[in-house]
């Protein structure tokens, strides 16, 4: 049966699509998990701040996305559906308003429930919103400078969890910053991985990545050794963080067959990032025991 496209149904749908329903948890789990296991308590600015971080953040850096991306989206038959919603243009100012609309409460009220106690929170906020902005706004587009695309895609999973933790007043420990910087690695790795798919439709729409730039087999390497180093500083985490480096290996299998694939066939490279996607579930499942193991057996 074909859709009627009658409101607010169907522009409810198009905006959650806009907003990759798959990829909240990505960006909700790390702030949560972070603030939860620096404080150990349930508050407020939990409930409010994993909210900002599970829809409106991932509805305004998508739907920007989708928005000023529109034409070359076009060319890409990836999106309509969970990996991104082909706006249509009579909703682009739908989508834009619908993510500042939802977003200002939250951030609000997480600032009022953060206080002033720990006033470098509200820089790592800034700096997470800047780049949500930044990776698809003209006049800035980090998404089209190879290598910046990758370091913003990553602040875009990172800083949440930084957030978490500088609101919470963490002690900032050779150990905690190992593991940043191995999910750092890990969120290059990944934005990596997934520019590989689009190479082709990238170039005819004159979109620089940095797998137009590398060129799709040297860009799965390139993810697969951060991804191999993401586990390895794991191993400094301490126990029973360390455990998490093996954590890498799926990641790195999922994309291993590509390893040397050509551009002209960097498309097939859409099957590894479909597995990498529900691998995202699997890890996040097991990184949810370990912190409750760190919980029961004490810090890294």
């Amino acid at each position: 049966m074909t859709e009627t496209r009658t409101p607010p149904l169907w522009k409810t749908r198009q905006v959650l699509l806009s907003s990759r329903p798959l990829s909240w948890i990505n960006t909700a789990f790390p702030f949560a998990a972070a603030y939860v296991v620096t404080t150990g308590r349930v508050d407020a600015l939990l409930v409010v701040g994993t909210l900002f971080f599970l829809i409106p953040y991932n509805l305004l850096m998508y739907g920007i996305n989708d928005v000023f991306d529109y034409e070359s989206d076009l060319r890409n038959p990836r999106k309509g559906g969970v990996e991104g919603a082909m706006l249509d243009p009579g909703l682009h100012r739908t989508v834009l308003v619908s993510g500042i609309v939802t977003a200002l409460p939250l951030l609000v009220a997480m600032l009022v429930f953060a206080g002033a106690e720990h006033p470098s929170s509200w820089f790592v906020l800034a700096v997470s919103l800047f780049a949500v902005a930044a990776y698809s706004v003209p006049g800035l587009r980090f998404k089209e400078r190879p290598i910046v695309d990758s370091i913003t895609s990553s602040t875009h999973f990172v800083s949440p969890a930084v957030y978490g933790l500088a609101v919470a007043g963490a002690v900032v420990t050779p150990g905690l910053l190992a593991l940043l910087a191995a999910f750092f690695l890990w969120g290059m790795a990944s934005h990596a991985f997934g520019a590989v798919q689009d190479v082709v439709p990238d170039r005819e729409g004159g979109i620089a990545s940095i797998a137009t730039a590398l060129g799709a087999a040297r860009t799965v390497r390139l993810a697969i050794t951060f991804w191999a180093l993401a586990g390895v500083l794991m191993l400094f985490t301490g126990w029973p963080g360390l455990l998490a480096s093996v954590l890498a290996v799926p990641y790195i299998l999922a994309a291993w067959p590509f390893r040397s694939v050509t551009d002209e066939r960097a498309e097939t490279a859409n099957a590894g990032w479909k597995r990498f996607l529900w691998l995202n579930f699997l890890t996040g499942f097991l990184v949810t025991m370990l912190l409750i193991a760190w919980v029961m057996l004490g810090p890294f």
